[in-house]
């Protein structure tokens, strides 16, 4: 009887439901495969990489019958060839073999550039800015990125100091006043002239810069501040309310990534701190550097600049070294050349490209930090985002799902998050303080992934940087230049990789237009690094050894990593509310693309729900608020009134002012008030 009940009870638990469960995932197969070849007929087999993928999963077909398939890789829009032409980039020689105790300075500071900072020789800009500096003349310098711009203003800024008649006096006040854009450029900039002022204690250097607090920032102005370096807000900050500050000694003005201070929007505080050393002192020496040179750069410069000689590293090549006569004939017509102008790029720096379709771009993401982090080990990397909310997001996303959280593999994972997979966030919405402990960690490690936004792109010397990966394209080849410009710096190698979506591709020939040459990475190659990782093994009962890099494997294992993220994602509602809040800002920037790359990033030319799964969410969200333009995506909307068009510019341009994450001041509302009375005004 026993027998018997057993072979009653067998049939229910065995053979039926395997048959239930063979026959959809055979039939889903079927439709896939058939899908898959229809398409094939239909396309070259070059342009989409996927179908080798295919062929080798109809072979497999018979002897996986258990196979999950995954709308990850269904659906996808083809990845284009990219067709750019070879282009011959820009370099420059970055080191020389002058020594600096071949110029006319201090011993003493001598000595500790070459022990303290442990550096022999001079870089170009350095050989080329350092004399022009100590004749006392004013200079434009435009160098690429990590060739050592700080200390060609530095050295003889100290060296002029130093070897005043009568000995500088702390009390006396600022004698050089430093601008740069980011507290924490501000930060390194301090930390290099306290280095270069070491023999020379009498002389006081200083930083003001928002985040920190006003009184104690008033206390040290009191006390005397010999070298001021400062972000331009709080400077002028200071001049509205600090009755102690004054520039009567003001010997020296130097603004440091010019281009990016009027980026930020800074252009009228630079104006007021212009017209406040003006007041008090008409002679100075002023200095301009900048990576990239901008109309903006070229007005700053008139308006700074007394007959400064321009120095251009990338036309030294040609020989150029030209008076500012020259310069000025040039600036009107800067606004022609800027859209053509060629950026140099650090010799010792390989770029990549990568066309990963928005669905995929979570998964691809995630298998090039483990390759690179986990696998390779000695990787530090750096992953640029388009806004703060992203930031917030993906770091919680990846330390959750990459570092932690995982079922599997208890024992191995402590390893994972603590030796390999460190990750790190900064962006502009975080508290000052912890800003900068961020960035101390991360310039002490070896090794890590920080996510960040383009508060860390400017000047900031983050060592041993082996990797940039761009998740969002950069809104100008010139910050694209400033991204990669933190690997590869003085001599160095470095990687970097922008991640582009098929519709995207066009990209790739506008960077190739100023001369800047990516090559492409596939993302399948990219995927295939999670065969390394047994986590994201799909358990099959009878499942053989995992055999090399079979591509319906590297499928399956992409959907297991897929399906861990959208649990995360999906286990509250608050981290729903947050993956939906961190895709509207990611809309919210890709609006705000300049008008001339509007053919090449339009919203429109985005898949809702391609994009939501990059986010971990399973669907598109219904409900995203204060979003005009993702809804309107969908085909299936009744074609619009003239009214709600109007309406639909309005609100999409009110977007691109809510925008700006980073630096908003919040001083337009009363702009967009106005505005809104409008609107109500004009449907009546």
């Amino acid at each position: 009887q026993p027998n018997a009940l057993k072979r009653k009870v067998q049939p229910p638990h065995g053979n039926p439901p395997l048959k239930r469960k063979r026959k959809p995932s055979i039939n889903t197969f079927k439709s896939a495969t058939e899908a898959d070849i229809r398409e094939k007929g239909s396309s070259s087999q070059k342009s989409l990489p996927k179908k080798q993928l295919t062929d080798n999963q109809n072979e497999s077909q018979k002897s996986k019958p258990f196979i999950k398939t995954s709308s990850l890789f269904r659906n996808n829009p083809e990845i284009p060839e990219i067709h750019r032409k070879a282009v011959q980039q820009v370099q420059e020689n970055v080191f020389t073999t002058d020594s600096f105790s071949q110029l006319d300075l201090h011993p003493h500071l001598i000595s500790t550039i070459n022990t303290v900072l442990k550096i022999s020789n001079m870089t170009s800009v350095q050989k080329q800015t350092i004399p022009v500096l100590l004749q006392g003349k004013d200079a434009l310098v435009r160098s690429q990125t990590g060739s050592g711009k700080t200390l060609a203003y530095g050295i003889p800024l100290v060296q002029s100091l130093q070897g005043m008649e009568s000995k500088i006096q702390r009390s006396d006040g600022p004698y050089a006043l430093i601008l740069v854009p980011t507290r924490e450029l501000a930060l390194q900039s301090f930390d290099t002239m306290q280095k270069l002022l070491k023999p020379f204690a009498w002389i006081v250097p200083g930083v003001l810069m928002g985040g920190e607090k006003r009184k104690s920032e008033k206390a040290r102005l009191r006390k005397g501040i010999n070298i001021l370096i400062s972000t331009p807000g709080r400077l002028v900050d200071h001049i509205k309310s600090t009755e102690c500050i004054h520039f009567r000694r003001t010997q020296w003005l130097i603004i440091d990534e010019a281009d990016r201070i009027l980026d930020l929007g800074f252009e009228k505080d630079v104006a007021v701190i212009l017209n406040a050393l003006n007041a008090e002192r008409q002679t100075r020496q002023n200095v301009l550097l900048s990576a990239t040179l901008t109309e903006g750069v070229t007005r700053l410069a008139d308006i700074s600049l007394n007959d400064p000689i321009s120095i251009s590293i990338a036309d030294e090549i040609q020989k150029v070294l030209k008076p500012a006569l020259q310069m000025d004939r040039q600036a009107s017509s800067s606004s022609n050349c800027m859209e053509q102008e060629n950026f140099a790029v650090p010799e010792k720096l390989k770029q990549y490209v990568m066309m990963v379709p928005s669905k995929l771009r979570l998964v691809t993401l995630a298998a090039f930090i483990l390759e690179k982090c986990k696998f390779e080990k000695h990787h530090k990397m750096i992953i640029f985002f388009s806004s703060c909310e992203q930031v917030e997001f993906y770091y919680e996303l990846l330390l959750k799902v990459l570092s932690g959280g995982l079922e599997s593999e208890q024992p191995e994972r402590s390893s994972v998050s603590s030796v390999h997979l460190q990750f790190l966030r900064l962006h502009g919405n975080m508290e000052q303080e912890e800003r900068t402990e961020v960035f101390q960690e991360f310039l002490k490690s070896k090794t890590g992934t920080l996510l960040c936004t383009d508060v860390a792109a400017r000047g900031l010397d983050l060592p041993q940087v082996t990797w940039i990966v761009q998740y969002n394209a950069p809104a100008s080849p010139a910050e694209y230049i400033h991204r990669i410009g933190r690997t590869a710096r003085i001599g160095c190698h470095g990687n970097s990789l922008l991640v582009l979506a098929p519709s995207e591709g066009e990209y790739v020939s506008l960077l190739a237009s100023h001369k800047i040459n990516v090559s492409e990475i596939k993302m399948e190659k990219v995927l295939c690094s999670l065969m390394k990782d047994d986590r994201f093994k799909l358990h099959r009962p009878g499942s053989k050894k995992s055999c090399g890099t079979d591509p319906q494997e590297v499928r399956e294992r992409a959907t297991v990593l897929q399906t861990k993220f959208e649990n995360y994602v999906h286990s509250s509602e608050a981290t729903v509310r947050w993956a939906k809040k961190a895709l509207q800002s990611f809309l919210c920037a890709y609006t705000t693309y300049p008008r001339n790359l509007k053919h090449i990033f339009h919203i429109k030319s985005l898949h809702l729900g391609h994009v939501a799964k990059s986010f971990g969410l399973r669907d598109a969200p219904q409900n995203l608020t204060a979003l005009p333009t993702a809804g309107s995506k969908k085909k299936t909307k009744p074609r619009p009134k003239r009214s709600d068009l109007l309406k639909k510019t309005h609100s999409k341009h009110r977007l691109a002012e809510i925008l700006r994450s980073e630096y908003s001041s919040g001083m337009d509302t009363g702009v967009s008030k106005v505005k809104k009375k409008k609107k109500q005004r004009k449907p009546g």
